[in-house]
């Protein structure tokens, strides 16, 4: 499977997704990445909170644009998250990602969703094992982990 370095049609960051949710993502420390999005009412599961699917993707997209700015390709195999508190309508929230261990095809990482500003308390996380490409570097120069 070819994976593209980035896609506008990609429905968390693409830029040309008319229904997507048009989050850009930067490089954020060593091996990470980070955003902010502020929870919209056409994103709710419950009445005024996020849905629980959408902030899984937020922190999934993390991990691939954790992987992206290390130079690498690959896909979620393995997610475990945890929720530990309601996302309501207005709320604004900073997503991030970082690789924590690399060996060969296979990468841990972690991400969270916090509260952006103040304590900046933890409002979900998720702990995930990726697998990379098989041509998992999108160019040589590129930094390893």
């Amino acid at each position: 499977m070819e994976l593209s370095e980035k896609d506008v049609t990609c429905y968390v960051c693409g830029s040309e997704n008319d229904v997507g949710l048009h989050v850009p993502f930067v490089a954020h420390g060593q091996s990470g990445s980070l955003a902010r999005y502020t929870v919209q009412p056409q994103h709710t599961g419950w009445k005024g909170l996020l849905h629980g699917g959408l902030a899984f993707t937020l922190m999934d997209e993390a991990l691939g644009w954790a992987l992206y700015y290390q130079g690498l390709r690959g896909l979620t195999a393995k997610a475990e998250a945890r929720f530990r508190a309601p996302m309501p309508v207005g709320t604004p929230l900073l997503i991030t990602a970082f690789i924590v261990e690399r060996a060969r095809r296979i990468v841990r990482a972690n991400a969270q969703v916090r509260r952006d500003g103040g304590a900046g308390e933890v409002l979900a996380e998720l702990k995930a094992t990726l697998y990379l490409a098989l041509d998992a570097r999108l160019e040589d120069t590129s930094p390893g982990i």
